[in-house]
């Protein structure tokens, strides 16, 4: 089992910044890939941005630019650095873990980024 933790949501205006954490814990070895999922109300979950343990990144069209994923292996915790946020971008944010030769997913409880206006 492998346990995520996020933290960092909150309530920031438009054109502001926010960094969201991850930290993993539990059976973190063979984990391919961490990423952060977000959810707004009545639209289904969709991928903001991924991180490989190879260190290759792939991001959503529209946060391209705007949103950086990073990892500290020392911490074993992937970050979401998210600037210039715009109101669309609110939303819950999962943060995603996909270990082993079955890409078994593991998920987070979830944090609330709510942009204004």
């Amino acid at each position: 089992q492998v346990q995520l933790v996020e933290s960092g949501g909150g309530l920031v205006q438009a054109g502001g910044s926010l960094r969201l954490s991850c930290a993993a814990s539990g059976s973190i070895f063979s984990i391919n890939a961490m990423g952060w999922y977000r959810q707004a109300p009545g639209k289904q979950r969709e991928l903001v941005a991924v991180i490989t343990s190879g260190g290759s990144t792939n991001y959503a069209d529209s946060v391209k630019g705007r949103f950086t994923i990073s990892r500290d292996n020392a911490r074993n915790t992937v970050y979401l650095q998210m600037n210039s946020l715009k109101p669309e971008d609110t939303a819950v944010y999962y943060c995603n873990a996909n270990r082993g030769s079955l890409h078994i997913h593991y998920w987070g409880k979830g944090t609330l980024v709510t942009v204004s206006s």
